[in-house]
């Protein structure tokens, strides 16, 4: 009989503690009060690193951008640089020069006779 009393009375308390914890847990004191208070540095601690990490992110995803973008630039500007200097190699070509001097109107001649090397005695 006597345990039979103490079983419900253990029976009770449970249904009691089950009913005041969702009774908590529905009305915000548990978590403002029991959770957070007493976790409240590790809460503080994980929410820093939360940040650091969304910061991190977006930096990493900057300086991805950045690198494709300068990558492009490089190869956009490798053709112009081998245009030009293909351009220039045509231009430079003696039939070219002729061309050029003859319709500027310049009164410039083209050499008929070799070039040739002064030496000089060192004394």
């Amino acid at each position: 009989m006597e345990e039979k009393k103490e079983n419900i009375k253990e029976n009770t308390k449970k249904r009691l503690n089950t009913g005041s914890f969702i009774k908590e847990l529905l009305s915000g004191s548990m978590v403002s009060e029991k959770i957070i208070l007493k976790n409240l540095g590790y809460v503080s601690l994980i929410t820093l690193l939360a940040a650091i990490y969304i910061g991190n992110r977006f930096h990493a995803e900057k300086i991805t951008r950045e690198t494709t973008r300068l990558q492009r630039e490089v190869k956009d500007l490798r053709a112009e640089s081998l245009s030009t200097s293909a351009d220039l190699m045509y231009i430079s070509k003696q039939s070219e020069v002729f061309t050029m001097v003859r319709e500027k109107g310049l009164s410039l001649e083209e050499m008929k006779t070799p070039p040739y090397k002064l030496l000089v005695d060192k004394k």
